[in-house]
């Protein structure tokens, strides 16, 4: 365990390196998020119900609702499909927790609300011009690697309708002061991590050069030692409207954020609503 300590700690990470465990299906972890994706008054595993709200509202304002399908990619425990659902979408969630798709669906079935979740990695989906508008919300896109986010922007535009909508928000360089440049380390008797006592080492770090963060948490407890690393991608409007355009989105507009606020130099994100070509040609 010392010699594994010892790889985690010796250097910085490559960009986009994984750690060694994924805590999406982790049975105490994944109850911890949605514990978290359900606390309505703070922004953690979700963003403040309020601004969802907010956010889901604006969105259905984009397209007229009845009659359009959307797709909402890494939907959590449902808080966004419900208010789409609520609004005339038909929806369709897809989430990698299992632990986050089995609330949403129970949810579902006790509001009597027609939404269809799948448990699946959207990187894998394979939909062919089935969507209206297809949403990536609180910054999602940014944790993928370059080389994802190309595979996933071709399946998006596959999976859209010609003229259809992807809306995806991303952090800007405003966020670096979010993620400040630090090591720490603490003991817990049990928390967030394991139901175990567990000591735990968070660092973070800035990839200037590719203009990346990395929040790491190196969990330590009694059996075993995991690394657990979260990744951003700082964009700007130029950088994002380069993907989306190499992408084969035709038109891009962008706000301050996902609830449509005039886009200015001052917030820590940056939202791109992107429309397929009426004829799109592959």
């Amino acid at each position: 365990m010392y010699e594994k300590l010892m790889d985690f700690v010796r250097q910085k990470p490559e960009v986009y390196a994984p750690g060694t465990s994924k805590f999406w299906d982790d049975p105490h972890i994944s109850k911890q998020m949605l514990k978290a994706h359900l606390e309505p008054e703070i922004d953690s595993a979700s963003r403040k119900h309020s601004f969802i709200k907010k956010s889901a509202a604006w969105i259905a304002g984009l397209k007229a609702p009845e009659g359009s399908q959307l797709l909402d990619l890494g939907c959590g425990p449902g808080l966004y499909t419900e208010l789409f659902d609520a609004s005339g979408f038909t929806v369709t969630g897809i989430d990698l927790s299992q632990r986050s798709i089995e609330y949403a669906g129970a949810q579902a079935a006790l509001k009597q609300r027609r939404i269809e979740y799948r448990c699946q990695n959207y990187l894998e989906i394979d939909y062919q011009e089935a969507f209206d508008i297809i949403t990536l919300i609180y910054c999602d896109y940014g944790v993928l690697c370059p080389a994802d986010r190309g595979q996933l922007l071709k399946r998006i535009i596959g999976a859209l309708k010609p003229g259809g909508l992807f809306i995806l928000d991303g952090f800007t360089e405003k966020f670096w002061q979010d993620v400040p440049v630090k090591q720490e380390i603490s003991y817990e008797e049990n928390g967030f991590w394991s139901p175990d006592a567990y000591v735990c080492l968070n660092r973070n770090a800035h990839y200037p050069e590719t203009k990346n963060t990395l929040e790491q948490s190196i969990i330590i407890t009694a059996d075993e030692c995991q690394c657990f690393n979260i990744w951003n991608q700082i964009f700007t409007k130029a950088s994002m409207e380069q993907e989306l355009s190499n992408a084969g989105f035709n038109t891009v507009m962008f706000f301050d954020d996902v609830c449509g606020a005039p886009l200015s130099e001052n917030s820590k994100t940056i939202c791109a609503v992107a429309r397929k070509a009426q004829a799109f040609k592959r």
